[in-house]
């Protein structure tokens, strides 16, 4: 995203074009049955609310959460969600960007091409991303007709019925069983975002942060794009750098795309979102039992399918983008949970929504006992 050059150089509606025309498919389905599919998640919704509210234990009782809605989704919509929220998220970083472009020889020449290469650039990764998207908590697209928000601006739960449909037929799993699953993963995203009401404001200031720091001069951008590209490819390395010994070459574009300063804020920023997904993934287990007949095959299969991915060039992309790295936060985010809650407790695990202060760090998501000897000894002195 940091070779966006400028607020008219993003066209943000060949972006969604392109993406969904590129996009897969979803599964064969009648109308009937999509209507049911649909009717269903929005069920499994409601009915996990109250589930992860009484598990997870983080709104008082006599209170209220913020009531945002839940739209079930195609791919298609899908996409418009989040080229809404890229939109929101990049517009200080694209101004600053057009400002520095613009008052160069050619500056809008370069916006109109670079408008249009960006916008097919960013379509070809969100078609790919489209059809492998369970749900989402969207919190920074602003409210339209389309993408309605709670009534003090905040986000919106999406889930994705194709997707969601392609995945339980895939695994050969109880379709509503794993649907409801689903929802009880993506409710506790829900929660934590409007049971925590600086949650939000904290990670955009956390990205705005990562944004501020992007060197906005094209040609220092293209070079690192150029280092990327061939640590990937495992081509020629300048002399001096390391080679396949050294682990340089496994790392992925947004690692490598980074000054210093960002490595800084991403390391929080990971700490941040391998809690929100080890909880939510801590949850749905938790309740799972009680309400989800097959909870044990449910996860069981799609640990697998996590790992393996679908094929020798998904596993390149997932490398490519950095979404290995996602995985492995819902694994370390999850054993950090775990290991809390069998110390000190629900209560005492939700110690971390206190302030940005009690978050754990990216070292103490590694080693939880950490985590626990400096919020608790300190919060308990």
């Amino acid at each position: 995203m940091t070779s966006i050059g400028g607020a008219e150089m993003v066209d943000w509606n060949l972006a969604v074009a392109t993406a969904t025309r590129l996009v897969r498919p979803g599964p064969e389905i009648s109308r009937e049955e999509a209507r049911a599919v649909v009717a269903e998640l929005r069920r499994h919704a409601k009915a996990s609310e109250e589930h992860v509210r009484s598990f997870t234990r983080m709104i008082p009782e006599g209170h209220e959460p913020e009531d945002t809605p839940v739209l079930v989704v195609d791919r298609a919509g899908w996409i418009r969600a989040n080229v809404a929220g890229f939109r929101e998220l990049l517009r200080p970083l694209l101004g600053k960007m057009q400002d520095r472009r613009g008052g160069g020889p050619g500056g809008a020449v370069l916006g109109a091409v670079g408008g249009k290469v960006t916008g097919v650039e960013l379509g070809m990764l969100l078609s790919f991303l489209a059809s492998r998207v369970l749900g989402q908590y969207e919190t920074f697209a602003p409210a339209t007709r389309e993408l309605p928000a709670s009534a003090n601006g905040g986000g919106r739960l999406l889930l994705v019925a194709p997707n969601i449909v392609h995945v339980e037929r895939e695994l050969g799993v109880d379709p509503h069983d794993f649907r409801l699953w689903v929802a009880l993963h993506e409710e506790t995203h829900r929660t934590q975002f409007t049971g925590v009401p600086w949650l939000r404001d904290h990670l955009q200031g956390e990205i705005q942060s990562f944004l501020d720091e992007t060197d906005v001069d094209p040609m220092t951008v293209v070079e690192r794009l150029r280092e990327a590209a061939q640590s990937f490819s495992g081509g020629s390395r300048p002399e001096g750098e390391q080679g396949d010994d050294g682990d340089d070459g496994g790392r992925s574009l947004v690692e490598i795309v980074q000054t210093p300063a960002q490595r800084e804020i991403l390391g929080r920023l990971t700490a941040v979102m391998s809690l929100l997904e080890g909880h939510a993934d801590f949850v749905m287990d938790g309740v799972g039992p009680d309400v989800v007949t097959s909870v044990a095959e449910i996860r069981e299969k799609f640990q697998q399918r996590r790992a393996r991915g679908a094929s020798r060039l998904d596993l390149a992309l997932r490398k490519l983008l950095g979404l290995d790295a996602k995985l492995r936060q819902y694994r370390d985010g999850e054993k950090f949970v775990r290991a809390v809650v069998d110390e000190v407790g629900m209560d005492g695990f939700n110690r971390v929504w206190t302030s940005p202060n009690t978050l754990p760090t990216k070292a103490e998501i590694a080693a939880p006992a950490d985590w626990v000897a400096r919020v608790h000894r300190r919060t308990d002195s």
